[in-house]
């Protein structure tokens, strides 16, 4: 299928699921699969039906280093499990935008790269608000079930590294030091994670992403996203 007609499938499935809060839309995916991309285009398109977008990242709730990397900076297992501050996730987004929730939301608590607590601003959302939320691992057991509609970011591990080699050259410093944390942590960390999380089972659609410009869509948990 064309990016376009993705895009559109997507934006109209996500429009029509019927919820008297917020919209709560996880676009999880391994690292470097085209997600935060994904995400990005999906606000536009959703813009386009009239719809406010609330645009998060799992990038805005990292533990800090000390946490992250209190079983070495080359764990795999603490890549998956020591990475993220899901309490937060959940107390500071996902549960003031649900079902009951004050709609007053943070959409980040802290900022890796300066390794410091952000004092982000405290927003009132629209009941009719579309949150549309990436990162990885945010279809594991902990956030599961606080997600309205879910899509998994399909690609493979030999497209994931080749396209952060570019995209992560700045924020490592060398083309080998991308490759050794990917090859020794990140990619590893994501393979337990698609193993002990299975979140392709459990996304509304799966998006395959290896060539973006021909993507592919598989509905998983919905017929064709209606709900």
């Amino acid at each position: 299928m064309t990016r376009d007609s993705l895009l559109a499938e997507l934006a109209h499935a996500i429009a029509a699921t019927a919820r008297s809060y917020p919209i709560r839309v996880a676009i999880d995916g391994v690292g470097a699969s085209g997600k935060t991309v994904l995400a990005d285009e999906l606000a536009d398109s959703l813009a386009g039906l009239g719809r406010t977008v609330i645009r998060a990242s799992i990038d805005g709730f990292h533990r800090p280093r000390h946490q992250r990397y209190e079983r070495g900076n080359t764990s795999p297992e603490g890549y998956l499990d020591d990475s993220f501050d899901y309490d937060a996730v959940r107390s500071r987004l996902l549960v003031p935008l649900g079902p009951g929730g004050s709609l007053r939301y943070r959409t980040a608590v802290f900022d890796f790269r300066t390794e410091s607590a952000v004092d982000s601003q405290t927003r009132t959302a629209d009941p009719d608000a579309v949150l549309l939320f990436d990162g990885v691992f945010i279809l594991r057991e902990e956030l599961r079930g606080s997600w309205d509609f879910s899509i998994f970011v399909d690609a493979g591990f030999e497209v994931t590294l080749a396209r952060a080699l570019e995209r992560d050259l700045s924020l490592f410093g060398s083309e080998r030091a991308v490759r050794e944390r990917y090859e020794s942590r990140y990619i590893p960390g994501e393979r337990l994670y698609l193993e002990r999380c299975r979140p392709r089972e459990y996304a509304d659609a799966v998006v395959f992403n290896d060539e973006p410009a021909n993507p592919g869509l598989e509905w998983k948990r919905t017929i064709r996203g209606q709900r």
